[in-house]
């Protein structure tokens, strides 16, 4: 065996196989296929079964549906190539050791726990999602729209046994993940793409006008519900993943890149899923409202259910099942693992396996409760408002550190274990625009880039007084 080989071995025994506290080795570089594969099967997944049908209900026009998707899916996507990428190939370190090497690790213990939780509240929605699909042979009541706490025992034990499933998954690591992501991805695709036709075919479309139609100049929001208009669209949607991408929260995925080139792969997940997948969905949820359930909760003023299983049984059978029960492992998958990381960055001792499990229980808590995923629309908007400034640290340290003359890693270098730079940074940026998304009634997707910017500007400038004294 050569040293390196060795080398590689320690490295990878030392970071429990993950790598979470060194730099990927060579050996271990995935290429672009890896990528593909997992984007595709984690961004037309799960939430897409959620997030169609929520636009519906938020009253969108055919604009700004389908041309602020458009824009709003390329911004991601340029995100992640020039932002996230390029980052992460460079140093390729996991977001939660990168963080600890800059913020020190009082302060990123915080971000961590954070992070983790958020992101098993959000595989937690997927949860709900699967378990929609699983209920359908047992007869099981769908959560509604307004539901916030489990509707019966058949719920409770379907989505114990399926959170079981994901976590165990999810804690066989990152090959394991993208292997079932790169299984599971084209099932999903062919199902959305079925759903899509089939709906339009039951809705009577024959030509683009006949599309363009079934949104039109856009309704009123459903009751409780939220009015979306193009620059909703745009922005949400460049933000639905801002954690992972302007957040860097992905640079735990492509450090494992050989190229920064691997970035433009989250294409597949951003217009096979975020684009063609939400529209499909939008379609399935169309075709129930024509129903007379549907008429019945609408004539006595209630939202009514987004259910994807129904919705997708309803379109393609027994193959709607199985696509909503694979499109929400897909997206809880590694989205628990993530979630696993933030914790092993926490309690070091501990291996990924077993925190990743410990992630996986909390997401199947967070499951149980339909809420999460029913008013996922906001739920993903303050996720994002709350972690993506935190990766305006690194992004701005990266890019800007040697011209203004500040030193990179500084909690390392110095020795501290919370860099007051950071802390204010993030602190006066979250103060100040979650006041002014409450104080008069903002989007919080809208006062995500400016508080990302003041975050990463104010980093600078603190950093660039500290270091000095």
């Amino acid at each position: 065996m050569s040293q390196v080989s060795i080398e590689s071995d320690q490295i990878e025994e030392i970071a429990g196989g993950e790598f979470e506290r060194e730099p990927v080795p060579k050996s271990k570089l995935k290429g672009w296929k890896s990528f593909l594969g997992m984007y595709a099967g984690e961004h037309a997944a799960g939430t897409e079964f959620m997030i169609g049908p929520l636009f519906l209900t938020a009253g969108v026009s055919a604009f700004d549906l389908i041309i602020g998707l458009l824009l709003g899916n390329l911004l991601a996507v340029l995100s992640w190539r020039f932002l996230t990428a390029e980052i992460a190939v460079k140093n390729r370190l996991t977001l939660y050791f990168q963080l600890e090497k800059i913020c020190g690790k009082k302060l990123v213990t915080g971000y961590n726990l954070a992070n983790g939780i958020l992101f098993c509240f959000l595989a937690g929605s997927m949860i709900t999602v699967s378990a929609t699909a699983v209920g359908i042979p047992f007869d099981m009541p769908m959560p509604k729209l307004s539901d916030t706490l489990p509707n019966g025992l058949t719920w409770v034990i379907i989505v114990v046994l399926i959170g079981a499933v994901i976590s165990i998954i999810a804690a066989r690591g990152y090959d394991t993940v993208t292997k079932a992501a790169n299984w599971m991805s084209p099932i999903i695709v062919v199902a959305f793409i079925a759903c899509g036709i089939l709906a339009l075919n039951q809705l009577g479309v024959s030509s683009f006008s006949d599309f363009w139609n079934i949104w039109g100049e856009g309704s009123e929001p459903f009751p409780g519900q939220l009015k979306f208009t193009f620059w909703h669209v745009v922005i949400w949607s460049w933000f639905a993943n801002g954690a992972m991408h302007i957040g860097m929260s992905d640079l735990s995925v492509f450090r494992f890149a050989k190229e920064a080139k691997a970035g433009w792969t989250t294409a597949a997940g951003m217009y096979v899923g975020h684009y063609m997948a939400w529209i499909a969905a939008a379609l399935l949820y169309a075709v129930y409202l024509k129903s007379p359930e549907a008429l019945a909760f609408l004539n006595n003023g209630e939202a009514p259910p987004v259910a994807p299983g129904p919705l997708a049984h309803n379109a393609i059978g027994v193959f709607g099942i199985i696509a909503v029960v694979l499109a929400g492992w897909t997206t809880a998958n590694p989205t628990i693992y993530r979630a696993g990381l933030a914790f092993q960055a926490i309690l070091p001792k501990l291996s990924t396996a077993k925190v990743t499990i410990l992630a996986g229980a909390l997401a199947t808590v967070a499951g149980l409760f339909p809420a999460f995923a029913m008013k996922l629309l906001g739920f993903v908007a303050l996720y994002g408002f709350i972690l993506a400034p935190f990766g305006a640290v690194i992004v701005f340290e990266h890019f800007f550190a040697e011209k203004i003359g500040i030193t990179k890693n500084y909690a390392e270098v110095a020795g501290i274990t919370f860099n007051k730079s950071v802390f204010y940074a993030w602190l006066i940026s979250f103060g100040v625009f979650y006041f002014i998304s409450i104080q008069f009634d903002v989007f919080l997707s809208f006062v995500t880039l400016p508080a990302w910017l003041l975050c990463g500007v104010l980093f600078l400038v603190f950093s660039k007084r500290f270091q000095r004294k």
